[in-house]
């Protein structure tokens, strides 16, 4: 991923900003004595990217990659929509506690720019709901010129976004997060239609690090810097989400991203091992050509 990429990562205060004022709200209001789900993967299955991880003779990239991760962040439905079919076949090659966390299709995003395109949401959600039990969560991510202008398409969107489906969305435009009023409005459209405010943490954009949720679901996009600072920017999240998981956080959907894909896997293990330990989940390690 290169979006937010910076030629000197050593020089970007990594910090994560305090909580917005309103997560502790959501958490309390949705707390539940319930087990803690969280899901942790890559944003792709394919070879060429992740050069680390693959062992010499893998036939099939996702039966390979399902049998060491539990989610993928599904890019390639960004590009192409799916048909039901393939949907199907990509259901079939992964385990049973195996999820899948499609983006929709740029038609949508970024040539109609949400514009008239209920049919071809219902298209779309129509294909991916036969992942069924494997279906985790649809994701929308506009692109960094849509500003905050758009709202009444948005609040369209949301509204008309089938019910059956859940939603995260991701906005980039700078216009979203430097206006506080805004921002306000955002929110509390998510927040009342209970779709789930994506968090991106990536070296050249820290205004997306809003830190504000809307569920008591965290879908967190993580990029990478290829530095030696990725490992201590993974140990600051697990502490936001100790802290949020104590407030009532229900699920975690975190998804590593690196500039240069490969070491996406690396950073994975190594998250998932804190998580293990943290809340004594037993999510399985990734396999890896190295370890840290």
């Amino acid at each position: 991923m290169k979006f937010g990429q910076v030629e000197h990562p050593e020089e970007i205060d990594f910090k994560l900003p305090p909580d917005h004022k309103d997560t502790e709200r959501v958490l309390l209001k949705n707390k539940k004595e319930k087990p803690f789900k969280v899901y942790v993967g890559c944003a792709k299955w394919n070879k060429t990217d992740l050069k680390n991880f693959y062992p010499k003779g893998t036939k099939d990239e996702l039966v390979y990659y399902s049998s060491q991760f539990n989610s993928i962040e599904l890019n390639a439905t960004f590009y192409n929509a799916p048909s039901r079919e393939q949907v199907l076949i990509w259901k079939e090659k992964t385990r049973d506690d195996f999820k899948f966390f499609p983006k929709l299709t740029n038609s949508i995003s970024h040539f109609k720019r949400l514009i008239d395109v209920q049919p071809v949401v219902e298209e779309f959600c129509d294909a991916v709901a036969a992942f069924d039990k494997k279906l985790g969560m649809v994701f929308l991510q506009m692109h960094d010129n849509f500003g905050s202008k758009n709202f009444d398409r948005v609040e369209k969107f949301v509204k008309d976004f089938p019910k059956a489906i859940p939603l995260a969305i991701e906005l980039r435009n700078k216009a979203w997060f430097e206006d506080a009023k805004e921002a306000e409005r955002f929110y509390q459209l998510m927040e009342a239609n209970k779709k789930t405010n994506i968090i991106i943490d990536t070296a050249g954009r820290r205004d997306m690090l809003h830190m504000r949720l809307t569920t008591p679901i965290a879908f967190v996009r993580y990029v990478g810097a290829n530095h030696e600072s990725d490992y201590a920017r993974l140990d600051d999240w697990l502490k936001r989400i100790k802290k949020w998981r104590e407030l009532g956080l229900q699920e975690l959907y975190f998804f590593v991203h690196q500039n240069v894909e490969k070491e996406s896997p690396l950073l994975s293990a190594y998250f998932i091992k804190k998580l293990n330990k943290t809340f004594e989940l037993d999510l399985k390690i990734p396999k890896t050509l190295d370890s840290k």
